[in-house]
């Protein structure tokens, strides 16, 4: 576990953005494509988590990101050369633009300040995407990233970052996958060698200092 001091440092909030990854209804909601990834989500108490993470981070003046995936209802520029791209496809529920689907889902707050960035195709928030774009332009240098799943997209949101010179932050209780012990043994054996992994409370602890009054 990283100490107050150190991840207190990296967390500056003039520095920091919190991305939540595909915390939206059609995959986390009661109605989710993946009811079982949404149960675990919802159990485990990682909704609420990533909830408390972007309250926190609005109180703070830390910026917040939603990353959305989602496809056009005709399919058009979406992949299919991977096995889950074509089971999506034949999911009861889909991600379609404009949908319910595709909200963030409650009890996730999102502040007229935030963004929301929508990907039509790949895995990774950050490839393809605007988000790199934006975070360079917001002088992003510590990405937090929260949400699901572990399986997929957060570590290749958490690789992307690395790659593009990101400091990225990790709250193992903000993330999940399937199975349910998937997850932790994912984050010992390869999120911990690239991130900064700590606990929701650490990043509020972090998030909620009083913060620093600058002197002429």
């Amino acid at each position: 576990m990283p100490s107050y001091e150190a991840l207190s440092e990296l967390l500056d909030p003039a520095t920091t953005v919190l991305l939540t990854v595909e915390c939206q209804q059609g995959v986390v909601g009661p109605d989710s494509a993946l009811p079982e990834l949404a149960k675990e989500a919802r159990a485990s108490g990682v909704l609420a988590h990533v909830a408390r993470l972007v309250a926190a981070a609005h109180e703070s003046g830390v910026q917040v990101m939603h990353a959305i995936a989602e496809r056009r209802p005709d399919g058009r520029g979406a992949n299919h050369n991977a096995r889950l791209f074509r089971a999506a496809e034949r999911l009861p529920v889909r991600q379609l633009s404009g949908s319910t689907a595709v909200r963030v889902a409650p009890p996730i707050e999102v502040a007229e300040e935030d963004f929301v960035v929508r990907r039509l195709h790949g895995l990774s928030p950050l490839a393809g995407t605007d988000v790199d774009a934006l975070l360079r332009n917001l002088g992003c240098r510590t990405l937090i990233v929260t949400g699901v799943s572990a399986n997929v997209a957060v570590p290749n949101t958490v690789f992307d970052a690395v790659n593009r010179g990101y400091t990225v932050v990790v709250p193992r209780d903000a993330i999940a996958g399937v199975p349910s012990d998937y997850t932790p043994a994912m984050i010992r054996n390869t999120l911990a060698l690239v991130a900064t992994i700590a606990t929701t409370d650490e990043v509020l602890a972090c998030l909620k200092r009083p913060r620093r009054v600058s002197r002429a």
